[in-house]
């Protein structure tokens, strides 16, 4: 009895969005299956191995683990058997170009003293700050992170509607560096802070300030690094994933969502129809209009959209070590608003780019050979349009290891064993994200957070969608985040069979 009316899902893609829809639903009583296209799970969240080095390929940044232990707790399990973490003491340090080095403390009153010392900030308005960042965070959540804004019922609850009310008063009139000017009257904190707009691929100088919640999450509530390094995020998943029967198809990409008079049927792999009661596509929104879903009704306008940067990723096996680097490191451009008028434009990449690198050896000691390090090194670049990357790769690495070896005294082209290189193109065909964009579309105006893809299909029963270029956005707690909205539309099926 119970058996024959399983319910059976079919989740497109393996990242974190999609592995966690995979566990929300099995542990709701669905038979869930996964096909990825890729010969790896993780989505963007992977790694790169090269002589003896390890580099997480993607994310690096680790925040909200609870959004983590909380899939292990829902299936009844200790999270700390099978995922662990430490909590940072810096979050990350900081880089300026005129010789200015700045330890970005998690403690943040150890940070805001830090800060002071560093560039004659008043101690008492960078706390305000981050304490106005946590007063938006508080204020917004709720609706913004945990529930659907395309359903006319998220709005029916008075805490949601408090949430509209402060709208407002949260700064979701003026821009992020607008903000941040005013706030700190300070250039270099202020160029600290516009910082996070990239976090979702956004401009400071365009995106709202209400997009001044990230440093909360950071700073507050914490930056953090899984032991075994960010892809043992994506392993553990999987690890639950199949504990609790879910089926995994590698190398298998979807080539249609199969439905008829607007319900879905399945999914077609390989020319095989594979039958499913619901399809969940952890997927960029983009493609699955333009190549899954053979369909004339697309949400243009969403589609249309400016879509957010994308990145230009040197990995390097370096033969030293550094001690005045850590774990996340920010090399600061010199102009912070012609930079980003350079990512507007779309066509060039700016000769003085702000450089981050990750170096997990620093925390994961196995990740590099003895006396080595693993750099990640990063800058923010326009999404694909058809650029000479070529030319335009070869140029940046020579402004990269220019502004290093300057601001480390230090010959570093001499010191790389190894490369390898992901950038827009590598990304778009290795993640199917449009363009290469990281975080699908930008959030460069008041109303980005409204305009993004719903976490369902309203032509289509039985279609949802979650991950990075769909509601709340790009990351992994909002992908995970997203995962958990789509979990919301489904009942708890055993609950539902034991009835009948």
């Amino acid at each position: 009895m119970r058996l024959s009316k399983l319910k059976k899902v079919v989740v497109v893609g393996a990242g974190v969005g999609g592995l966690a829809t995979a566990i929300r639903l099995s542990i709701k009583g669905y038979s869930v299956e996964v096909f990825e296209s890729n010969s790896y799970i993780g989505g963007k969240l992977s790694q790169i191995e090269s002589k003896n080095f390890r580099f997480d390929a993607g994310p690096s940044l680790f925040t909200m683990p609870e959004l983590v232990d909380e899939l292990f707790e829902l299936a009844n399990k200790n999270p700390r058997l099978y995922f662990n973490y430490i909590q940072l003491e810096e979050s990350c340090r900081y880089f300026y170009s005129d010789g200015t080095f700045l330890r970005g403390y998690s403690d943040v009153h150890k940070f805001a003293e830090e800060a002071a010392k560093q560039t004659f900030v008043n101690p008492k308005k960078v706390k305000k700050y981050l304490e106005k960042s946590a007063y938006i965070y508080d204020s917004t959540a709720f609706l913004f992170l945990e529930r659907s804004l395309h359903k006319w019922s998220s709005y029916l609850s008075f805490r949601v509607l408090k949430s509209l009310f402060k709208l407002p008063f949260l700064g979701i009139f003026s821009t992020m560096n607008q903000a941040n000017s005013k706030a700190l009257n300070n250039e270099k904190m202020t160029q600290l802070f516009d910082r996070y707009a990239t976090y979702n691929g956004s401009n400071p100088y365009l995106a709202p300030s209400i997009l001044n919640i990230i440093p909360h999450l950071e700073f507050n509530k914490g930056a953090f690094f899984p032991k075994g390094g960010m892809y043992s995020i994506a392993l553990c998943l999987f690890e639950l994933a199949k504990s609790l029967g879910v089926k995994f198809h590698l190398n298998s990409k979807v080539s249609r969502i199969v439905e008829n008079n607007g319900k879905i049927l399945g999914v077609e792999v390989e020319n095989k129809f594979i039958n499913a009661d619901y399809v969940v596509c952890n997927l960029d929104i983009h493609f699955v209009y333009e190549k899954l879903l053979h369909s004339d009704k697309k949400p243009t306008n969403i589609l249309n959209q400016e879509r957010s940067t994308s990145a230009l990723i040197f990995y390097w096996g370096i033969n030293k070590t550094f001690d005045n680097l850590d774990l996340h490191n920010i090399f600061f451009s010199n102009d912070y608003k012609q930079e980003f008028e350079y990512l507007r434009q779309g066509q060039n990449i700016y000769d003085d780019p702000t450089i981050y690198v990750n170096i997990t050896s620093k925390k994961n000691k196995s990740d590099a050979p003895d006396g080595c390090e693993n750099w990640f090194v990063m800058i923010n670049v326009p999404s694909n349009t058809g650029q000479d990357w070529d030319s335009l790769i070869v140029g940046a690495r020579q402004s990269i290891c220019r502004k290093l070896s300057q601001q480390l005294e230090i010959n570093l082209e001499s010191h790389i064993l190894t490369e390898e290189i992901l950038e827009p193109r590598t990304i778009e065909s290795k993640t199917a994200s449009f363009q290469g964009s990281l975080y699908g579309s930008a959030s460069n105006n008041k109303t980005a957070a409204f305009l993004r893809h719903s976490n369902f299909s309203k032509d289509i029963r039985g279609l949802y969608f979650c991950g990075g270029s769909v509601h709340p956005g790009g990351g992994i707690p909002l992908a995970l985040s997203s995962a958990k909205i789509v979990d919301s539309f489904f009942k708890h099926l055993t609950n539902e069979l034991d009835k009948s």
